[in-house]
């Protein structure tokens, strides 16, 4: 952010004005992270956020605009995931809801499962595994989850999962494969971690199909 404050000027936006803008797009973000459970947040909303102020504002010159537009390349994303950075005894205490201790354990569950099958596993195995726990696709009336299918895709909405039609011998078949929130360093290290503890071995010598 910091090589941006040379083209403040051309930008016509001052250090006040650019504080006050970051603290309303972090507003937003932890609002609708809230609000949608996790899911991604798109880059339009937040552009909508800086453009309502400053769609008359002067752009960079075009000799400072090769250099700033290097220097986006997150800012192509078309979405956004908040993912947190707080040490997990500090989120387990501040953060964390024992309210949705189902919701949190359905996820480790998921998340486990893809993971020992190599980070990628169809549809049809990932719900073999589920069944063995009592999680079938056709329950609608869980009594913790609720909508056990609809539980299953909200986790491809919150980034968790990444779902993805391939050919198959057989046809197109649907596979599941980690994503962003998964594969964060954290969260996968700690999945690991306690899938160590419960089967007694190393994670890596762990395999399903």
């Amino acid at each position: 952010m910091a090589n941006h404050s040379d083209d403040l000027p051309q930008l016509n936006i001052s250090m006040e004005e650019k504080d006050k803008l970051v603290a309303e797009v972090i507003r937003y973000v932890l609002f609708k992270n809230h609000q949608n459970s996790g899911s991604p947040i798109k880059r339009d909303e937040l552009t909508q956020i800086v453009t309502k102020n400053y769609r008359h504002r002067t752009r960079p010159s075009s000799t400072n605009q090769g250099r700033v537009s290097s220097q986006q390349s997150a800012a192509d994303a078309k979405s956004y995931v908040l993912i947190s950075q707080l040490p997990a005894d500090v989120y387990r205490k501040y953060v964390e809801d024992v309210n949705s201790a189902h919701v949190t354990g359905f996820t480790f569950v998921v998340i486990s499962v893809v993971l020992l099958a190599g980070g990628k596993i169809p549809e049809e195995n990932l719900w073999h595994h589920l069944k063995k726990m009592g999680l079938f696709e056709n329950d609608e009336s869980h009594p913790a989850l609720g909508n056990i299918k609809q539980a299953l895709e909200t986790l491809v909405q919150q980034r968790y999962l990444q779902k993805d039609k391939i050919s198959g011998p057989e046809g197109n078949i649907l596979v599941y494969e980690l994503a962003e929130r998964a594969l964060d360093g954290p969260v996968n290290e700690r999945v690991k971690e306690y899938i160590s503890q419960v089967v007694k071995r190393d994670v890596a010598s762990v395999v399903i199909k």
